[in-house]
């Protein structure tokens, strides 16, 4: 079969897209859900010797691997049937998220998470390419909507759900419910499907691929392995120069390839660009705290898995209501002065958050995360309109592809560069002397842990420090965020051109 649309039943579309958006719901969800985990994995393998930087591959392997096989798994399921992907995408999803729950060790629950994160960008990839097989003109609009809808109702119900269940079951539930929601959707949505392909498809680009994840790998060894070997270690300067070289790599493979898995020439679209500053701005401003903070509530402040999973509710409740107001405002403001003001008020959000210590009022950090979420749904709404409204539109699809792309590989980055800092600043701020080993456990939000390789130092003293260095890791946050927005205003400056006005976050052909 080619990409010629088929008539499919009313009833049998409507169950494809609650298969296709479910799916998407347990995306988001893997990956806040994780990091509520996280201090429970951790304890659960304190006795084999877990050391605090293997923690963190809990959630890097997961989106090292999706971000980086996004694109292979889009040309895949062109070449094998979207069908077909999709469904072996959502089948893998499930028996890793089953093989989690009895993992033996904690090397083994990173590699399974590595697997989780390669059936994750099949299943995407495919799920969303078979939505437009089945979908035309304002249908399509209102289906993808509600694929962005599910995506915020993950990212929103992940805390608080897993939470609930790391605390009354223990942390293996949190992955037996992904296995659960991705059997539902392999249940309903796969037999329902008619298998399309694409004609012109001329298979994966592995040299490309191969580069680009190469190149992601060694960025994310190198700067999660930096604070506790050294920035100056020859290893990690080899995995540095490494990641380096094999992007120019990629570079020279995509613009001598005749049908590039990456067309860089949209990147000489100022526009363009400017749209890909919009998910660095949010990675920064608020994906990276989807991890950072489950781990400070729980291993610092001494929270409750589920009373983390509540607090982070007024950082990702806003992505279910600021979005829709941000379309409906683009109709009167420029998207790039709407999604700049979004980031400014994120980075004042951040400013806040920076002032508020352990032992603040519950209230004013309810405040804080309240803010940096709905400032960060403002460009959250209308990322992906723009993201093909900037280009022709017979490079639309193209243009997606990148832009989703660089979002998830942008966040798997962004979560490696974080952690790397906090450990870091935590580092400068313990007395000197302190070692390296207590740095990295309470960096990752390891108090326990931190005491045992520091003993000489009252918990006080390690909260103090702790404290220090997150205020100080806002503040760059904050920058980082505050200089997107800048940049936003600067390219994004043109009118949207005509014919492809973006209503809620998607543009309308």
């Amino acid at each position: 079969m080619t990409d010629n649309h088929h008539v499919i039943p009313a009833r049998d579309a409507r169950l494809i897209l609650a298969a296709v958006c479910l799916a998407s719901i347990t995306l988001p969800l893997g990956f806040s859900g994780g990091a509520i985990a996280t201090p429970a994995i951790g304890r659960a393998f304190a006795v084999q010797g877990a050391d605090p930087a293997a923690l963190s591959w809990i959630t890097n392997a997961f989106m090292l691997s999706f971000g980086s096989l996004l694109m292979a798994a889009g040309a895949l399921a062109d070449v094998l049937g979207r069908r077909r992907v999709f469904s072996a995408g959502l089948m893998l999803y499930v028996l890793a998220s089953l093989a989690l729950c009895i993992a033996p060790s904690l090397l083994v629950v990173n590699l399974l998470r590595g697997v989780q994160g390669v059936a994750a960008a099949a299943t995407l990839a495919a799920g969303s390419a078979a939505l437009a097989q089945v979908f035309d003109g304002a249908a399509r609009v209102r289906a993808f909507s509600l694929l962005g809808t599910s995506f915020g109702l993950g990212l929103s119900l992940g805390p608080v759900l897993s939470g609930l269940l790391v605390q009354r079951f223990g942390w293996q539930a949190v992955f037996l419910c992904l296995a659960a929601f991705g059997l539902l959707a392999l249940l309903f949505g796969p037999p329902r499907m008619r298998e399309s392909r694409d004609p012109d498809a001329v298979g994966v680009d592995w040299p490309g691929t191969l580069s680009f994840s190469g190149a992601l790998g060694a960025l994310t060894f190198g700067l999660i392995g930096a604070p506790d070997r050294g920035w100056s270690h020859p290893l990690t300067l080899s995995l540095l120069i490494a990641s380096v070289l094999l992007l120019a790599i990629f570079i020279i493979v995509e613009l001598r390839t005749r049908r590039p898995m990456l067309d860089l020439t949209l990147f000489a679209n100022t526009r363009f660009v400017g749209v890909q500053l919009l998910p660095v701005g949010t990675c920064y401003c608020f994906v990276v705290l989807l991890i950072v903070l489950p781990l400070r509530f729980i291993g610092i402040d001494g929270m409750d898995e589920w009373h983390a999973g509540l607090l982070m509710l007024a950082l990702s409740t806003p992505m279910l209501l600021v979005p829709s107001l941000a379309a409906r405002l683009s109709r009167r403001v420029s998207p790039g002065r709407l999604s700049a003001a979004g980031l400014l008020v994120a980075a004042a959000g951040l400013c806040w958050l920076a002032q508020c210590g352990p032992g603040v009022s519950r209230w004013e950090l309810l405040a804080a995360l309240l803010v940096i979420g709905a400032g960060t749904g403002l460009p959250w709404g209308l990322m992906d309109g723009l993201s093909v409204s900037v280009v022709p539109k017979e490079r639309a699809g193209m243009a997606s592809g990148i832009f989703s792309t660089s979002r998830v590989a942008g966040e798997g980055v962004a979560l490696a560069v974080v952690s790397a800092m906090l450990v870091a600043l935590v580092q400068w701020a313990l007395p000197t002397g302190t070692g390296t080993l207590a740095a990295q456990y309470l960096g990752h939000g390891d108090l326990a842990q931190a005491l045992s390789a520091a003993p000489q130092l009252p918990a006080e003293s390690l909260r103090d420090a702790y404290a220090h260095a997150f205020a100080l890791l806002s503040y760059c946050l904050a920058g980082i965020t505050v200089v997107c927005a800048i940049l936003t205003v600067m390219l994004l400056r043109e009118e949207q051109p005509h014919g492809h006005p973006v209503i809620a976050g998607k543009a309308v052909e």
